[in-house]
C-alpha cells in the first residue's frame, strides 16, 4: 500500500505499507524524524525539509522505523557524500549534509537539549566553532578483523550501524593521511602467506598518529598473548612505512572490548609524541588521548584568557591528563582524578615530560568516591575553578553534590553528550549556579556528536568577571581549509520541533 496524503489519523499501519513523507527532523544517529498522524517514523537518509518514499520495517506503539525507497524531494543543504561506505559504515551519520548546515544543525542539537531535558529556557548557545578539516582530522582507528575461512583471508573495516555486520573498507576519508594508508596496506597485507596466521587471530589493528612527528604506532588485538604476531611483528613492521613500533594488545575485559588489558611491545617503539600549545603528549594506541588535535587546540586558546593568573583547579574525570597539562603549564596548580590506573600513570609520565610535576597531582580513584574523601573535600572548597570532562554518560548526583556543598566559584564542564549535559546542568542550576558561556565544538565532523563546554559561576564575582570576560574575547568561526562551502555565513537551517 502506497499512501500520498496522510490524514491526521491515518487508517491501520503495518510493516510493509509505504508512504510518502516529509521529514522535519533529524537524530544524532542520522535518522530523519517524520510522522504519520501522532506516530513517530524514524528513517536513514532523509534530512530535514526533504520528502520521500518510505517503507515501514519495525512498527511500535509509539514509533516506527522506515527504510528509504526514493527521496522525492531534496533539501537546499544536502551535499553528494565524499565516501563510498557512507550509508553502511557506522562511523558517519551526516555526509550528505553540507559541513555548514551540519554546525547549524549541531547548535541547535545542544539547544534544545538544554531546553527541553534541561528547563534551561533563554540560553544564548554560540556558533559550533568548526573543526580545523573538516575530513582528515582523526589521528587514531580502530579496525575490526572478521570473516573470512579456509579458502579466504578474513576482512577488515568497520561495524555497520547498531550491528556487529562487517564493512570492509581499504580506504577512509576521515582519517589522517598516515593511518589512511595503514589501513590501505593492511588491507592488502592480509593476501601475504607469511601474515595469514596474524589476521586469522588477530581481533582489532589499533593505529595512532602524531601530526608533530609523521609517525604512527600500531597495536594487535588478540584473545591472548599471540606468538604467531610475535613470530611476524619485526616483518609486518617492515612492510607498513612511517609506523615506530608494533604491541600486542591481549586478554580484552569483554567481547566488545577493542583493547586489552595487557600489553607487549614486539617491534620497535610503540610511543610516539604529539604537542598540543606547546605541552608535549607522549601517546600509544591504547591512550586515553582526544582523536582531534586541532579542536583540542580551539578549546585551550578559549580558556587561556581565564587562565592569565595561575588558579586552583580540580580536574575531575582527567584521563592522561590532557587537560590538567595545560592548565598546569599555564601556571595554575592542579589535582586530577580518574579511575583507570593506566591513564593516570600515562598522565604522571606525561606531567615529568613537561616538567609539570611539582604542579599538578593525579589520583586513581573512581570521581564519585574520591569527592566524599575529606582531603578531596577540601580541594574542592578550595578551587577557583572545576574542570570536569566525564564519559558520555554525564556525572552522577553524588559527584555534582559534592561541587554544590563546595561552592566551588567556577565549573568548566566539557560534554561529549548534549542530553546528558542537560541533566547535569539541570542539578547545578537547581542548586544555585548559574550558566555563563555554552560554546559548542565540532570535534568530529561528518558525524552526530558534538562537543560543548559550559561555565558556570557561584558566589565569586571576581573570578567569575575575569573568566566570563575571557570567554567572551573568542573569535568568529574559522572556516575549514577543506569545505567548499561559502566562508562568509552560516546557512538558515532551523530544526522544527518534533
Amino acid at each position: 500500500m502506497t499512501t500520498k496524503g496522510i490524514a491526521p489519523n491515518p487508517p491501520r499501519i503495518r510493516v510493509g505499507d509505504e508512504f510518502e513523507l516529509t521529514f522535519h527532523d533529524l537524530l544524532v544517529n542520522g535518522q530523519g524524524v517524520g510522522r504519520l498522524g501522532s506516530l513517530a517514523v524514524f528513517c536513514w537518509g532523509p534530512l530535514p525539509q526533504e520528502r520521500a518514499l518510505v517503507r515501514i520495517t519495525t512498527l511500535k506503539a509509539r514509533y516506527a522505523v522506515a527504510t528509504q525507497l526514493r527521496l522525492l524531494s531534496g533539501s537546499p543543504h544536502r551535499v553528494v557524500p565524499f565516501c563510498a561506505a557512507f550509508g553502511t559504515c557506522g562511523g558517519c551519520q551526516v555526509q550528505h549534509m553540507s559541513y555548514p548546515a551540519q554546525l547549524s544543525w549541531k547548535r541547535e542539537v545542544v539547544h534544545n537539549a538544554l531546553r527541553r531535558i534541561g528547563g534551561l529556557h533563554g540560553i544564548d548557545v554560540r556558533n559550533v566553532l568548526p573543526s580545523p578539516r573538516s575530513r582528515r582530522y582523526r589521528n587514531k582507528v580502530a579496525l575490526v578483523v572478521g570473516g573470512g575461512g579456509e579458502q579466504s583471508p578474513p576482512g577488515l573495516g568497520f561495524f555497520r550501524q547498531r550491528t556487529h555486520e562487517l564493512v570492509e573498507i581499504e580506504s577512509c576519508p576521515i582519517l589522517v593521511p598516515e593511518l589512511d594508508e595503514i589501513v590501505g596496506r593492511l588491507h592488502s597485507l592480509r593476501l601475504e602467506e607469511r601474515l595469514g596466521a596474524l589476521y586469522r587471530v588477530a581481533r582489532h589493528f589499533v593505529a595512532r598518529a602524531s601530526a608533530a612527528i609523521g609517525e604512527s604506532v600500531l597495536s594487535i588485538t588478540t584473545d591472548r598473548e599471540s606468538p604467531e604476531i610475535a613470530r611476524v611483528a619485526a616483518h609486518l613492521l617492515e612492510r607498513l612505512p612511517r609506523v615506530r613500533g608494533i604491541a600486542n594488545s591481549f586478554d580484552p575485559a569483554s567481547a566488545n572490548a577493542v583493547m586489552g588489558r595487557e600489553q607487549r611491545t614486539l617491534a620497535g617503539a610503540t610511543t610516539i609524541e604529539e604537542t598540543i600549545a606547546g605541552v608535549r603528549y607522549r601517546v600509544s594506541p591504547e591512550s586515553f588521548f582526544q582523536v582531534n588535535p586541532g579542536v583540542v587546540a580551539k578549546i585551550f586558546a578559549l580558556m587561556r584568557g581565564g587562565l592569565a593568573q595561575p588558579r586552583k583547579i580540580v580536574d575531575l574525570y582527567c584521563g592522561a591528563g590532557t587537560f590538567s597539562l595545560y592548565f598546569a603549564a599555564a601556571g595554575s596548580t592542579v589535582l586530577g582524578i580518574e579511575e583507570n590506573p593506566a591513564a593516570v600513570r600515562e598522565a604522571e609520565a606525561n606531567a615529568e615530560l613537561n616538567g609539570l610535576q611539582d604542579r599538578v597531582k593525579f589520583e586513581a580513584a573512581r570521581v564519585e568516591e574520591a569527592v566524599e574523601r575529606p582531603e578531596i573535600a577540601a580541594r574542592l572548597r578550595e578551587a577557583e575553578i572545576l574542570f570536569l570532562d566525564p564519559p558520555r554518560k554525564g556525572s552522577d548526583e553524588a559527584t555534582l553534590g559534592a561541587i554544590v556543598r563546595a561552592r566551588v566559584p567556577n565549573i568548566w564542564y566539557l560534554s561529549c553528550d548534549p542530553a546528558t549535559l542537560a541533566r547535569d546542568l539541570k542539578f547545578l542550576t537547581s542548586n544555585g549556579y548559574s550558566v555563563g558561556i555554552v560554546q559548542p565544538f565540532d570535534m568530529f565532523p561528518q558525524t552526530g556528536h558534538v562537543e560543548t563546554l559550559v561555565t558556570l559561576y557561584c558566589n565569586a564575582r571576581e573570578i567569575q568577571a575575569a573568566v566570563e570576560t575571557a570567554f567572551a574575547d573568542t573569535p568568529p568561526p574559522e572556516w575549514p581549509d577543506d569545505d567548499q562551502s561559502s566562508p562568509t555565513e552560516y546557512p538558515d537551517f532551523v530544526i522544527r520541533e518534533s
